[in-house]
């Protein structure tokens, strides 16, 4: 889940272990051991402590150990684990992550679980769609996050505004108006591709497309220039960096000096610009990142994570069991109360409505959207060839040559790994 924008903080790790035993009248003693790693972060103690006491009650044979991880490192870790003699029974991966995983030929697949059990059909679809590999259900949606336009109220009613923008065109209007001397209509950094991928997809592009079975870089679609065009015009609003991304400097930091009118981020970076400027309390507002029309908001990168069973763990039935229960209404609804995120179906978001960022969280997420579902994704990110791109666009480059550009060192580094 490389989003960096999580409701709180969402590149997070943690580690649960399940292990139970029980003893049956009269048959002796019959015990399993559940293990379930989980990332640091992804839950609280409280939600984890308490998962762990009513599923103990709930199943009187299984006992929950919980251990904490960290996501450094945690990839190869869980390659290890997959190809090795003693796989946990689930593994909570970056949703993302799991076509990498899925490469292996070591998950199982849950697609019945999915569809008969949890209502699969319902899911979000950034979550749902990337744990989806060659027709298989591997991963099932957990958690998600993403980005909301949080706002500064006052600098909104200082100029006049009283209506959020709901479509593209009104949201550049009020940006133009925003941006004034002394005063920045939006701070948005050249390189923050994950903003860049929802305006490409609005258009209809893609990053990258697959097609009879090879992928290849698509930046270069007209609808993938259509998208960085507008971000273009957008960008122009502030004086954010044209060669850097969101953490250089840390546009929390920016905005929290309080001549800024509109960052977008996830909400839970409120805190952080409150930590840093407590005169802005109560002065921050969210609404979603609107599309190009008032009926559906923009299409926004999807952070978070899956569950995966790998098909190498001794308790693979009662690991399906657990990812039940956590994938459930039931543990949904608390964990995205407890951590302000967003629950695995829409249907759900109501949970969540007292939560103005988190709220309008929700709304966006009906409309997420993943990086491309190829194993060999996380090499792109890793020498990110959009980042360049967007700088040299911004800068005055010719759009078409560097897509293409762009395009092509996707192309070989999918092809390649």
């Amino acid at each position: 889940m490389k989003i960096r924008i999580l409701a709180g903080a969402v590149a997070l790790v943690s580690s649960v272990a399940l292990s139970g035993c029980g003893l049956l009248p009269g048959m002796g003693t019959d015990s399993s051991t559940v293990t379930v790693w989980l990332m640091k972060g992804s839950a609280s103690q409280d939600f984890l402590d308490h998962f762990k006491e009513s599923y103990e009650a709930e199943h009187p044979s299984v006992e929950l150990e919980i251990v904490l991880q960290e996501w450094s490192g945690i990839g190869p870790k869980v390659l290890g684990a997959l190809q090795g003699d003693d796989a946990p029974d689930v593994i909570e991966v970056g949703n993302t992550q799991v076509a990498q995983y899925a490469e292996t030929g070591k998950l199982r697949d849950l697609t019945l679980e999915s569809m008969r059990d949890l209502g699969g059909e319902d899911w979000i679809p950034g979550l749902a769609e990337p744990g989806k590999v060659n027709g298989g259900q591997y991963g099932i949606p957990w958690y998600a996050a993403n980005r909301v336009v949080i706002y500064n109220k006052d600098l909104f009613a200082q100029a006049g505004i009283t209506e959020l923008p709901k479509t593209r065109e009104e949201w550049v209007e009020i940006s133009e108006k925003l941006n004034t001397a002394g005063r920045q209509g939006i701070y948005l950094a050249g390189q923050n591709w994950y903003v860049l991928a929802g305006f490409i997809w609005d258009e209809g592009g893609e990053l990258a497309d697959e097609g009879g079975g090879d992928w290849q870089g698509a930046l270069d679609s007209p609808a993938a220039l259509r998208g960085m065009d507008f971000y273009k015009t957008l960008q122009a609003f502030g004086d954010g960096p044209k060669d850097a991304d969101e953490q250089s400097p840390p546009e929390t930091d920016v905005f929290a000096e309080g001549d800024v009118a509109q960052i977008i981020s996830v909400p839970g970076s409120a805190a952080l610009i409150e930590q840093k400027n407590p005169e802005l309390k109560g002065k921050l507002g969210y609404f979603p990142i609107p599309g190009k029309t008032a009926g559906k908001p923009g299409s926004v990168f999807t952070g978070g994570s899956d569950l995966i069973v790998p098909e190498g763990a001794d308790h693979r039935g009662e690991g399906v069991d657990v990812v039940k229960a956590l994938a459930g209404p039931e543990w949904q609804t608390e964990l995205a109360r407890a951590m302000s995120y967003v629950p695995n179906k829409p249907a759900l978001a109501n949970v969540v409505e007292a939560q103005e960022g988190t709220a309008a969280m929700a709304v966006g997420a009906t409309q997420g959207r993943a990086t491309p579902n190829s194993p060999y994704w996380p090499a792109v990110e890793a020498d990110n060839p959009i980042k360049p791109y967007m700088t040299a666009v911004l800068e005055g480059g010719d759009p078409a040559e560097e897509a293409k550009k762009a395009s092509e060192r996707i192309t070989s580094k999918l092809i390649t790994g």
